[in-house]
């Protein structure tokens, strides 16, 4: 008879900053990269923005992967459809973790960027662990569909802002508007839609318009 079973244990990972917090500091960044990156490359989108009044936390998706089926470059998944609901448990209790070492409850200023994959996490963590913040910018990816308008009441002053390119191969037409009409219900109070000419690629310009 087969039988799945689970154990729990602890683990170490890792997560990158760029910059250091000091007074200064006017906005910290918590920032969630793609599928297929780590976060220690994710930091080169970062560096335009003016070191000493940025701080930039990213943290590192844990199930980390050899990229192309070649061993030479390595990539990271935050989740897949495998026990999602535990990996998602997983994710949370790492960044609750990321959360406290970087007192991130005591920031006013605080910016939760999503990239692709990560803007499920982003969203994730902030609904379920009810992290305010000042904007949260959800970049060339979609809100996870379990959450609703009510997982996100609490945050009264947050602005929220809908990053993609107009030539986006995984947010097709059709997509992009089915998108843009449920992300009008999840937030309907300071959304923001902004477009460019791209694909599926992070825009630093657009990204500076929130430092």
């Amino acid at each position: 008879m087969i039988k799945e079973n689970t154990v729990t244990y602890t683990t170490n990972n890792t997560y990158q900053t760029l910059n250091q917090l000091n007074d200064n500091t006017k906005t910290v960044w918590l920032v969630f990269h793609g599928i297929g990156y780590l976060s220690k490359y994710f930091l080169k989108y970062f560096k335009h923005l003016n070191e000493e009044e940025n701080y930039i936390i990213i943290p590192q998706a844990s199930s980390k992967y050899y990229l192309n089926g070649e061993y030479k470059h390595i990539g990271a998944s935050w989740l897949t459809r495998e026990n999602t609901e535990t990996e998602i448990k997983n994710v949370l209790n790492y960044l609750d973790a990321v959360y406290k070492a970087e007192g991130l409850s005591n920031i006013d200023n605080l910016n939760i960027l999503g990239y692709s994959q990560g803007v499920s996490v982003a969203a994730r963590f902030i609904a379920r662990r009810k992290i305010k913040c000042k904007n949260l910018i959800m970049h060339s990816g979609k809100v996870p569909q379990e959450l609703t308008a009510d997982d996100f009441k609490f945050l009264d002053k947050t602005n929220f802002s809908f990053i993609y390119g107009t030539k986006d191969e995984y947010l097709k037409s059709g997509i992009v508007k089915v998108e843009e009409s449920r992300l009008k219900e999840l937030f309907p109070k300071n959304l923001e839609i902004l477009t460019f000419e791209g694909g599926h690629e992070v825009n630093t310009e657009l990204i500076s318009k929130f430092a």
